[in-house]
């Protein structure tokens, strides 16, 4: 009998240690914990959703040749809107995405109950005003029609771009948030709210559009060249970013990944290719 007592405690104390083991992990796991609580298995493809021009470019050049060096396997996957991405990302179907600045992001989060947090800055896409009937701002008159994007943050950054060159006058401190009921002078112009994709295939239709930089790449315009006026990049809150659900922020691919969008190898890449219509934005989001 005292030896089956001392057999059975040796056996508890074996199961309680291979327990605490198991809990703890072991230095050489190479996994990590994921915001549901699993693990990442780091061997893994990381995948991020994002919009084809600048991002996906910008993301194939990190994979083509600067991702196996530091033993980071990735996919992109990409959107040709600015729902799908947050919401791929909120449901687990991607790692993370790439295609937003932190004012939509924050707003995304706020009208859908999303929890998707910012990792690190990459790029900024100046917004612009075109036109193919207009060779100067100055020619732009009243009765004429602008189209703006119509989701609630590129349309508060469009108006900011127009009040800020003379073309209407806003209501005091509406800030980023601005909407076409806050403008106290229209100054004769009309406008056209419509899905941002969609607004440089208006051009044709109207007067001049406010276009978002990854936008008016896609449709073969050169915003420094071809814009009647861009945003000014000095204290510019609308830098893009990497993003992902809350909780994923230390995945080690997550981290492997904002270092490498960070680097002086992709500022060069993105200062060569687009010589002035993206612009290098590195560092830490603002709360």
């Amino acid at each position: 009998m005292r030896k089956n007592i001392k057999l059975t405690a040796l056996a508890a104390t074996a199961a309680a240690l291979t327990l605490s083991l198991s809990a703890c992990g072991s230095s050489s796991d190479p996994s990590s914990t994921k915001a549901d609580g699993g693990k990442t298995d780091e061997s893994k493809a990381l995948v991020v959703a994002a919009s084809p021009t600048p991002h996906a470019d910008i993301l194939k050049f990190v994979k083509d040749n600067l991702a196996a060096k530091e033993g980071l396997k990735l996919e992109v996957k990409e959107f040709t809107d600015y729902v799908l991405p947050n919401t791929a990302t909120q449901q687990g179907q991607v790692d993370a995405n790439y295609f937003q600045h932190v004012p939509y992001l924050d707003d995304f989060n706020k009208k859908n109950g999303t929890d998707i947090v910012p990792v690190v800055n990459v790029h900024l896409e100046p917004l612009g005003l075109y036109s193919k009937k207009d060779k100067a701002l100055t020619d732009i008159k009243a009765g004429q029609t602008i189209a703006v994007p119509n989701d609630p943050t590129n349309e508060g950054r469009a108006l900011q771009l127009l009040a800020a060159n003379k073309l209407i006058t806003l209501k005091e401190g509406v800030g980023t948030g601005a909407k076409l009921s806050d403008i106290t002078d229209k100054k004769g112009l009309e406008f056209k709210e419509l899905e941002a994709a969609t607004v440089p295939r208006a051009l044709n239709d109207v007067d001049a559009a406010v276009i978002n930089g990854n936008y008016a790449i896609e449709a073969k315009l050169v915003p420094a060249k071809d814009a009647l006026v861009l945003e000014k990049a000095e204290g510019n809150p609308y830098a893009n970013i990497l993003a992902v659900k809350n909780g994923n922020q230390d995945d080690p691919r997550i981290q492997k990944l904002a270092k490498l969008l960070n680097s002086d190898e992709v500022k060069k890449f993105i200062e060569d290719k687009y010589n002035g219509s993206v612009i290098p934005a590195f560092g830490k989001p603002v709360a």
